[in-house]
């Protein structure tokens, strides 16, 4: 019985790590489809690679995804890119990123999902959202000022972000999320890189206008209903109105 068990804590252990690697494929893939195949003008595409260098992806993996993505070897890439707008239990507005090589299978199984969260459901909601630049980023310098930061890198707002917040955050560091003009993401990026910061996520995404007063008990039910949604394999991300 304790083999058993052994053997299939290996099996999850495996199938979680090979589901990871696949949206790190997946995240080289797309930044090089929309950025360029040059990670140094590609922020996007850079932080890609170093967070798939991280987690072990060879090589081999990480230039077949971006050869991939930007067209540039025998195969090109299929996905077709769609947001679903919708809402979380109590009426927390959300946008899922999803990237699928099938829609007609994608989208009845993202609608299945929101029907089995309860009091989630689809609905336009893309006018709570504002469409902006996101760059995330780290520093050891414990005395950096982030505001000053921002207004040196061309960002519009920065706003503190912890290791809790996101893990790609090392602990006693200083990290901040710098909002940006969508047109400004990668100079924003490159002034951070080069002046003392390490960027872990450079992107075009939504952050949402207002934020709903939520219980504990209502926020457990929002994150159970995220979680299941995120994994699904073709969810790229979600971006929702919960902080």
């Amino acid at each position: 019985m304790g083999r058993q068990w052994l053997l299939a804590k290996r099996e999850v252990s495996s199938l979680k790590k090979s589901k990871a690697t696949g949206k790190f494929v997946r995240e080289i893939t797309i930044s090089a489809r929309q950025g360029g195949a040059d990670p140094a003008s590609n922020s996007r595409l850079a932080t890609a690679i170093e967070k798939a260098k991280k987690e072990s992806v060879s090589r081999d993996v990480i230039e077949r995804a971006i050869a991939k993505g930007s067209g540039t070897g025998g195969e090109k890439t299929s996905l077709e890119h769609i947001l679903f707008e919708g809402y979380a239990p109590h009426k927390v507005p959300l946008i899922a990123e999803v990237f699928t090589d099938n829609n007609n299978r994608t989208a009845p199984e993202i609608r299945v999902l929101f029907r089995q969260g309860q009091l989630g459901a689809p609905g336009s909601n893309k006018f709570l959202f504002d469409h902006v630049g996101l760059v995330e980023a780290y520093t050891p310098n414990l005395q950096a000022d982030p505001e000053e930061a921002a207004i040196e890198a061309g960002a519009n707002e920065v706003e503190p972000l912890s290791h809790e917040q996101n893990d790609d955050i090392p602990a006693e560091t200083l990290g901040a999320r710098f909002i940006t003009d969508r047109t400004t993401t990668h100079a924003v990026s490159q002034w951070l890189s080069g002046n003392g910061w390490t960027v872990v996520t450079s992107e075009i995404g939504y952050v949402a206008k207002n934020f709903p007063t939520l219980s504990d008990e209502q926020m457990s039910e929002v994150h159970a209903f995220l979680q299941t949604l995120e994994e699904h394999d073709d969810v790229h991300r979600v971006w929702t109105a919960v902080k």
